[in-house]
């Protein structure tokens, strides 16, 4: 896994169940974000962490991007400890619920990259489900040889694909792409800097998604009922990975060192097995749970309303 802190990874001490964590049954020190099971006591993201955590206990709320039927066990156990705990997630769906189409709100974005929207005509020109799309984010970095393991997996898997590749993908090399894959995906590939990932995860063509597993994508693939093939990065990323794959059974888990056949293996897993039917539909139930969150009697809405109570009382 690409920026993960794999150097003492031998005799099995990361399988090693973390059984006193509440609201997080079976976990093991693997599954824990990387900055947290970090040996390097200066470690930045470590005590930038323990600084949050402690002043937790001043805040007079909380609100999380997620919600109560996805993550109960942890949302009762958070609630065990802090006064106010307000789960008001998948934030895109509640948004377009309570913004009207012609509100000046709707203009409103937040992306770090310039949106390409030429995507949109080629995808309209593939079938339902059929497309893979593929973005790992405005921070993780590939290098050069995870570039073209990628690259390699994609064209050998035969399936129909839309790149997303930031200027700096590459660790101090441009984003390349090998002469042998763009001739061999030529016709059934698509490549862009950035997008608007919500309406891309939401288009009637796209049948997966391969992703570094950042929450805003966790909750976005979820919201648009669309399976995923995870890589995660660094951080919190590790985490949602093994929830995605392991709990709500959404995802399929790309781990160690990027191999194109691996890559070939999951994709085709993904768009034509049969986990991926499974996925599929498990995914599609996820979905109607975050729309009913969402909806105006929904616990995402109701935790809304209180907290907007809250605010302003």
């Amino acid at each position: 896994m690409c920026g993960a802190d794999t150097s003492y990874l031998t005799n099995g001490y990361l399988d090693t169940v973390v059984d006193w964590i509440p609201g997080m049954k079976g976990i093991r020190l693997w599954d824990l974000p990387t900055f947290v099971r970090t040996t390097d006591p200066d470690d930045v993201l470590f005590n930038f962490t323990m600084d949050a955590v402690e002043r937790a206990y001043t805040a007079s709320a909380m609100i999380f991007h997620t919600f109560d039927a996805l993550e109960s066990e942890l949302l009762n156990a958070l609630s065990s400890m802090f006064p106010r705990i307000y789960a008001i997630g998948p934030l895109s769906l509640l948004l377009n619920k309570l913004v009207k189409e012609d509100s000046p709100l709707k203009s409103i974005d937040c992306n770090l990259w310039m949106e390409d929207t030429e995507c949109f005509r080629w995808l309209d020109s593939k079938e339902p489900k059929s497309v893979l799309y593929v973005n790992f984010g405005s921070i993780a970095i590939l290098t050069r040889e995870e570039l073209i393991e990628f690259a390699m997996g994609l064209a050998n898997s035969k399936q129909p694909f839309l790149w997303i590749i930031r200027p700096d993908l590459v660790k101090g090399d441009s984003s390349v792409l090998p002469r042998e894959f763009i001739e061999e995906t030529e016709g059934r590939s698509m490549y862009a800097d950035w997008c608007p990932q919500e309406a891309v995860l939401n288009h009637l063509s796209i049948g997966g998604f391969l992703t570094h597993c950042g929450w805003n994508s966790i909750i976005e693939s979820v919201s648009s009922g669309v399976p995923m093939i995870c890589w995660p990065y660094f951080g919190d990323q590790r985490t949602n990975c093994t929830y995605a794959c392991s709990k709500w059974e959404i995802g399929l888990e790309l781990s160690g060192a990027v191999k194109r056949k691996e890559v070939e293996k999951l994709v085709r897993e993904l768009m034509e097995g049969d986990k991926g039917k499974q996925m599929k539909e498990r995914i599609v139930e996820w979905k109607t749970l975050a729309q009913e969150a969402t909806d105006a009697n929904g616990s995402s809405s109701i935790n809304f309303d209180k907290l907007l109570n809250e605010l302003l009382t």
